[in-house]
Parts: structure tokens; C-alpha cells; sequence
């Protein structure tokens, strides 16, 4: 998810990115692709430290279970920095409520789902739809 969520943000055009796995090499393997298809993207490793990004995204399992730590110090996110997660167990997981106390915009985890489904059914060759009709659809239940 990580690896799919950093190719997109490269391929719109961000300057610069940092990429934290809790196994260094996996974290320096996706440095290392980002670096040879988008060799102006500045790419960091190393940390997780959030300060200073405009843009801040769980990308981890942290929030599937109760209990769980939050995936980065939310201390040190600024307030009006876009956070966003993949988690769809819950709509506001721990993390995105901290980051709403904070006075962060968010994006849900099922908001990735919804802008995903559209590219699933083009590719297998069914009819498409947009992430806006599914939305008006869905029956979420948490």
C-alpha cells in the first residue's frame, strides 16, 4: 500500500518524500525504486518523524487492533497538514483523531478504497463507475 501511495505522489510531481518502514531494507528498497523512475524526487529514510511534511499518510496496520500505537508522533504533525490513512476498520482511527484535535484535514482509510475501485473494474474489463457514485452508494458500517 505504502509503495502504491509514494509512486502516486511522485508521479504528480512532489519535490521530495520520506519513507519509513519498521524493516529498514523494505523502506530503502522503495527509496531506491522512487530514485530510478523519478530521479528529481528527493527521498528520505530513516524516520518517521511527520515535522515538516505538507502530507503525512499511515500507511502501516497500526490502528487494525485495539491497543495499537500510533505510526508516528503525532505531536510533532503541524496543525493544517494533510493526514491521511488506510486503515478501514474503524472511519477515524486513533491516529486521524489525533490528527482532527490537532486541526489537520484527514482522508479515511475507505476513501482509498472508493477511488480504487473505479481502476479494479476498468482493468478486469467490466463496466466503470467514479469514486463520487460509489460513495453516494456504500453502506458503511464500522
Amino acid at each position: 500500500v505504502g509503495s502504491a501511495i509514494a509512486a502516486s505522489l511522485a508521479a504528480a510531481g512532489i519535490a521530495g518524500i520520506g519513507v519509513c518502514d519498521h524493516d529498514p531494507a523494505v523502506a530503502e528498497a522503495l527509496a531506491g525504486r522512487l530514485r530510478a523512475h523519478y530521479p528529481a524526487l528527493a527521498v528520505a529514510t530513516g524516520s518517521n518523524d511527520p515535522a515538516g511534511y505538507d502530507v503525512v499518510v499511515n500507511a502501516t496496520p497500526l490502528g487494525m487492533k485495539d491497543g495499537d500505537p500510533l505510526p508516528m508522533d503525532v505531536a510533532r504533525i503541524a496543525p493544517g497538514t494533510f493526514v491521511g490513512e488506510v486503515v478501514m476498520k474503524q472511519e477515524h482511527t486513533p491516529f486521524l483523531r489525533a490528527a482532527l484535535e490537532k486541526g489537520c484535514p484527514i482522508q479515511v482509510g475507505t476513501d482509498m478504497l472508493f477511488e480504487q475501485i473505479p481502476a479494479y473494474l476498468e482493468f478486469f474489463g467490466f463496466g466503470t463507475t467514479t469514486a463520487e457514485e460509489l460513495r453516494a452508494v456504500a453502506r458503511l458500517s464500522y
